[in-house]
Formats: C-alpha cells, structure tokens, sequence
C-alpha cells in the first residue's frame, strides 16, 4: 500500500517515518509538511520524496499518516479521505466536535478506512488485558492517572512542548489514552458527571458509566518527572486489577496500526480505534472542557 506522510514534527522524525520506511507492506511515497524545508530534510533521510502540493501527495498514494495539531489534521483527514486516501490519526481526532464529525462523515462518503493511533491499545499486553476485561462483569470503579512532565520546570527544551498541547492542556492529549482504555471496558459514558482543576494544567474527571460503573480520570502534563507516568486500576466483584506495564515501544505500537489499518483497507475487520471511535474521545473531551470552562479558576 502506497503510503504518504503530513507532518514533520518531533513525533514524525521520532516514529511516523522510520516506521513507514522499514514496514514491508508499505511503500513509503513521500511527506508534505507546513514548513517545506523541514519536509525535504525528513524525506530525504528516509529516502522519499517532499512534497510542496498536498493534493499531490494524495493523488499518488493510497493512504496518508498524519503527525500534525489535531485541528490541523481534521481539515486534511476530510481532504485525504475525499481524494480516496485510506487514513492513519493521531490522536485527537480533533478538538471540536464539529471536526470529528467531518472527518468521520468524510471517511464514510468516501468509503475509506481509518485507524486512530491511541498508543496503549496497540500494545499487544495492554490489548489482551483490555479483551480480557471486558468480557469481565460487575466493575465498580475505575481510576486512571495519566501525568506527563511535558511543561514542568525541570523539563525544559521536552520535544512534545509544543503549541497546540501548551493551548489544550492534558485533557486534550494525555485524555485520549486515558478514555482509550476505559470505554471499552466499562462501557460508553453516559455523563460526565464533574471535572476540576488541579496543580498546573491538571484535571480531574468523573465519568459515569451505561453499566453503572464509575470512573475517574487524573491527567496532567505539568507533574513533577518523578511522578510521572500512566496507571490504571479496575475494582470489582472478581476484585482488583492494573493496566500491565509493557517494554513495547511507541514505534513497535505504531507499527500494529498501520498493520491494522492495511487489513480494514483490503476488506478485513474495521479496527475499534477507527474515525467514528475517535469523534466519541472527542464528544467527551468536549464535554469536559465545558465542565471546566463552567467552573474556571
């Protein structure tokens, strides 16, 4: 499957192209990026090509990754998929829900396949757990913690300190991985019943559950490096369990989801993490911003 690249950020440099370069099933066509120089130094350290149009970039190629501001990636998601483009996202799909559902009717119309990139379900030990899980009864609870050290002051020149996470906080970054893992164990959220500010641009959540289960989320981006890290943690009648913490890497994640986007494009099972998955994190992100924003400091 020809493949292109939209973005030449840190996450891009880091995964997206290595990734894209050395998988077997894909032939690596080219990049366009916002900055031209940044385009042409990424593409050719792997070998392809820059492209300055990005419409060209989708003519000569079956599917595009996409490294960009969520909001950024929406407007070219519904481009791509219009010129037939079978879509690899990051996550957010977006930060509006106007946006996702673009990208989402877009993918529809135009009858392409999506995989949105929520790294911990690409990890083959965290997904056996989830699997596992959810054919479980009777949660209770609960509880996730997502801190990066992002913007901390010890954490200065941190490659993903960028401009879109420094205008949306945690909840819009770290939050996806979060509701990633809780949705398909506890089921859809009805409610979110509250949300609160914490120390720097921490937020607090609380999500009711259509199974009656609750949840709460704690997601920051400005945690001590010493506190940071991801935990998740189930309580029910069968009793108590956590998210297993895997050595695989973001890169050896990235690289199942293009394998799963590659069977969804070729006829094979639609993957959970798809558009329409990925307009839902965005509906609860909204909703939880408007509790915050209803409620600001």
């Amino acid at each position: 499957m020809r493949i292109g690249l939209l973005g030449t950020g840190p996450w891009a440099q880091m995964m997206h192209a290595p990734v894209l370069a050395s998988h077997d099933a894909l032939d690596f066509v080219g990049v366009w990026g916002r900055r031209p120089e940044a385009a042409k130094e990424l593409a050719d350290r792997h070998g392809t090509r820059a492209y300055d149009d990005v419409d060209a970039l989708f003519s000569d190629v079956d599917a595009v990754a996409v490294a960009l501001p969520p909001d950024v990636q929406a407007q070219l998601a519904v481009r791509a998929a219009g010129a037939g483009c079978h879509l690899l996202l990051d996550k957010p799909v977006a930060t509006t829900v106007a946006g996702g559902r673009a990208v989402v009717r877009a993918a529809e119309e135009a009858g392409v396949a999506s995989v949105v990139f929520f790294t911990t379900r690409f990890v083959p030990e965290a997904g056996a757990w989830i699997a596992e899980q959810a054919a479980t009864e009777g949660w209770f609870t609960g509880h996730a913690q997502w801190l990066g050290n992002v913007f901390h002051e010890d954490s200065a020149d941190h490659p993903f300190a960028t401009p879109w996470r420094g205008e949306k906080g945690s909840l819009w970054d770290v939050g996806p991985h979060a509701l990633s893992v809780l949705l398909p164990v506890l089921g859809d959220v009805r409610r979110v019943t509250a949300a609160a500010h914490g120390p720097g641009d921490t937020v607090h959540v609380v999500l009711d559950h259509v199974t009656g289960a609750s949840s709460t989320m704690t997601l920051s981006l400005t945690a001590p490096p010493a506190a940071a890290g991801a935990t998740l943690e189930l309580r029910g009648t069968t009793g108590v369990t956590h998210l297993p913490q895997s050595t695989t890497d973001a890169a050896t994640a990235f690289t199942h989801a293009a394998d799963a986007l590659l069977t969804a494009a070729n006829g094979g099972p639609t993957h959970p993490c798809n558009a329409t998955f990925g307009l839902r994190i965005t509906e609860l992100l909204a909703d939880t911003e408007a509790l915050l924003e209803g409620g600001a400091r």
